[in-house]
Order: structure tokens, then C-alpha cells, then sequence
């Protein structure tokens, strides 16, 4: 007998079955198909199922709607936190990682067709994939120091293997990119233009009994374009950046920017100053330590320690940013959250460390446990 949560989930995650091919569509296309606990569990048991399924050779992810997704739908977990229960908002970002894991060491091809808003969980479960896809409606962000939390997903595994430091300028500031943009800098592999996505999706459904990794790259490559980058494009500003972002502290990375705009005043890097300015100190400390430290960690070893990092920021006992940056931006949506500490100079090195240590004193609490995954293909192990 089906139950309700599973008749949701099957609501939430629309299959169709094309021979060898297997397309799923978020679809909650009011949430911008943001992802509930339903929604993640379900997709862990597909791409698992399908990666047994010698049939299945290429899984296509895409949204309804006008986003891929906007990323984890926090209201449960705010919720659960308020009360009290913050375990249960453990277990949603535990499954969350879980499914990201799968996805970075997926043995078979998953294309991410990215057409509209692709925001921090939606990165989780796109950018981790062997081929993304953008269009002229893709947009990509990673907004968390804006909420209270940080770029987690495995952020820290792929923002810190973008060119030089934009991925510390993405992480920090929860900038916009746009799909020229995202192919600049790697996030994306593909654009697309959106009128040709459905051609796309029928040929890749022939794959038949060829090679998927070279039949996907012969058919993508030849529907892809190459867009050219805006003239005010961040991507155009990575000389300012690389001075700027390759910083040690986050106070440095302000001081430097103040300077560079008394040089040569530029609305681009006034823009970047607020935006730092207006998200959550801790987060930004302990942001840009996670991105620093994610550079020389398999995707794997990420995870785990983001599990740490989230673990902590929902208990509280540090900052209680999250529940108050989520109240400020998408419950009461005054955009004006009070900040506690609201300073910088007042994230001691101390409280960061605090984030990155396991919850020993926290009875039954355990560190993220990934599956080990064997016989992958040489791609996959480099990721490890």
C-alpha cells in the first residue's frame, strides 16, 4: 500500500522512462522546486536504483517551471529549530549531503539541465553531475551568508576549484552569475539556448547501445553555443578579485576592496563591499575557512565536515544567524536581520574553530557517513 509521503514524493519527482534514458522533474514549480525531505529521499532511491539498472545509461534532472531549484526548503528546519529539535534539521541536511555524495561519484552520466534559478541546494544536486547545462535563463547564486549558514552541498569542494578565487568571490557575496558566466568559470559544461532544450532531451534519448560518455558529448557539443560575457561581468574582474579574494581574513578581503575603490571608485566593487557588509559575520568567517580548506579535500571529506559546520550552526550555542537570517530574508521578509555577533572583530578565530569540530558532547550525534563507493570510472576517483 502507498502511503502519503510516498504519493508526495512521486508527485514531487515526476519519472519518464525513455529506453536507456531516464528523465526526472522537480516539480514544485510554486516552492521554485525547492527541495523537501520527500523530495531528496526519492531522488537518493532513483539514481541508487538506476546505477544498479544495467539498462539505464544516462539520467536527465531538470525543474518545472520557472527554476530548476532554489535550492533546500528551510522552513521545516527553522521550524524544528525554534522548537527545540534541531536533530531533525540534521537529518534533512544528512539525507541532503547523502544524495550530493551519490551524485559528485555517480557511475553512470546525469545531465543537469539548469533552465532558470539554480541556488544553493539546486547547485547540490546539478553542479556534482557529469554535464550542466545552461540556458539564456539560468541563474546561479550561492546566497547562505545572506541567511546565516554558508555554501554547503559540497560547495566547498567545487566553488574552491573555480579559476583563482572566484569561487571565494561567489561564496562570500552570493553573487549572480548568468550561464556565460557559469561556462566561464566551469560551473556550467553546456549552454543551450532554452527553444532547443526539447530536441536536446529527444536526441540524448537515442542513446541506444553506445558509449554514453561519448555519445552525450557528441550530441551536447553539438547543440551547444557559446555566449558572450556582459561587458559589467564579474568574470571580466578577476585581476580585481584575485587581489582582492586571495586575502587571509575576511576583514583583509573588505580592506583590500575599500582601497581599490578609493583608486578607482567602480559600482561593481561598491556592490561587493555591501554585499559583504550585509551578510552574517560568522558566516563569512567560517565560509571562507570551509572554501579554504575545501580546496585540499575530496568531495567526500567535505561533505562530512559541512555536516560538522551545519550541525553546529543549527544548535545554536555559537550564533543563532540562521534562524534569523531566514526569518529576515524568506519568513517576514524585512531583509534587516540583526546579527549576533554583529561585528566581525567579534568572530574570534576561536568561535570558527568551534564550527569545525566534531559533537562528541552531543549524545548519538555521529559525523556524516558516506558509502564507499567502488569500481568507478577514473573521473570519479580523481574527485575522491
Amino acid at each position: 500500500m502507498t502511503t502519503a509521503v510516498e504519493m508526495a514524493s512521486h508527485s514531487q519527482v515526476l519519472v519518464e522512462d525513455k529506453s536507456s534514458v531516464r528523465i526526472l522533474t522537480l516539480n514544485r514549480p510554486k516552492q521554485m522546486n525547492a527541495l523537501c525531505s520527500n523530495m531528496i529521499t526519492r531522488l537518493l532511491q532513483l539514481f541508487l536504483a538506476y546505477e544498479e539498472d544495467p539498462n539505464v545509461k544516462l539520467v536527465i534532472l531538470k525543474g518545472q517551471g520557472k527554476a530548476f531549484c532554489a535550492g533546500g526548503d528551510v522552513r521545516p528546519v527553522i521550524r524544528d529549530i525554534v522548537q527545540g529539535k534541531w536533530r531533525l534539521g540534521a537529518d534533512f541536511f544528512s539525507d541532503q549531503y547523502t544524495l550530493n555524495y551519490a551524485m559528485a561519484t555517480y557511475s553512470k552520466i546525469q545531465i543537469s539541465i539548469m533552465n532558470g534559478i539554480v541556488m544553493g541546494g539546486g547547485a547540490g544536486i546539478s553542479v556534482h553531475g557529469r554535464f550542466r547545462i545552461a540556458t539564456e535563463k539560468t541563474v546561479f547564486a550561492m546566497p547562505e551568508t545572506e541567511l546565516g549558514l554558508f555554501p554547503d552541498v559540497g560547495a566547498s569542494y567545487f566553488l574552491s576549484r573555480l579559476p583563482g578565487f572566484f569561487g571565494e568571490y561567489v561564496g562570500l557575496t552570493g553573487a549572480r552569475l548568468d550561464c556565460a558566466e557559469m561556462l566561464a568559470c566551469g560551473l556550467a559544461t553546456h549552454f543551450v539556448p532554452s527553444t532547443r532544450l526539447t530536441a536536446l532531451e529527444a536526441d540524448l534519448c537515442r542513446v541506444g547501445s553506445s558509449d554514453p560518455v561519448t555519445f552525450s558529448s557528441t550530441i551536447l557539443n553539438a547543440y551547444t553555443q557559446h555566449p558572450r560575457l556582459k561587458q559589467h561581468s564579474a568574470y571580466h574582474r578577476l585581476d580585481v578579485i584575485e587581489r582582492c579574494f586571495s586575502r587571509r581574513t575576511v576583514e583583509e578581503i573588505i580592506s583590500t576592496l575599500e582601497r581599490e575603490a578609493i583608486q578607482e571608485p567602480d559600482e561593481w566593487i561598491s556592490a561587493t563591499i555591501r554585499a559583504l557588509k550585509k551578510a552574517s559575520p560568522a558566516s563569512l568567517k567560517i565560509s571562507l575557512r570551509s572554501i579554504r580548506e575545501g580546496r585540499f579535500q575530496g568531495v567526500g571529506q567535505c561533505l562530512i565536515r559541512e555536516y560538522r559546520m551545519v550541525c553546529h550552526v543549527m544548535k545554536g550555542e555559537l550564533s543563532k544567524d540562521l534562524v534569523e537570517g531566514c526569518r529576515a530574508v524568506v519568513i517576514d521578509k524585512d531583509r534587516k536581520p540583526k546579527w549576533e555577533p554583529r561585528r566581525l572583530e567579534q568572530v574570534t578565530d576561536n568561535m570558527v574553530d568551534q564550527y569545525f569540530k566534531r559533537m562528541d558532547e552531543e549524545e548519538g550525534w555521529e559525523d556524516l557517513k558516506l558509502q564507499r563507493r567502488i569500481n568507478l570510472p577514473s573521473p570519479i576517483i580523481a574527485k575522491l
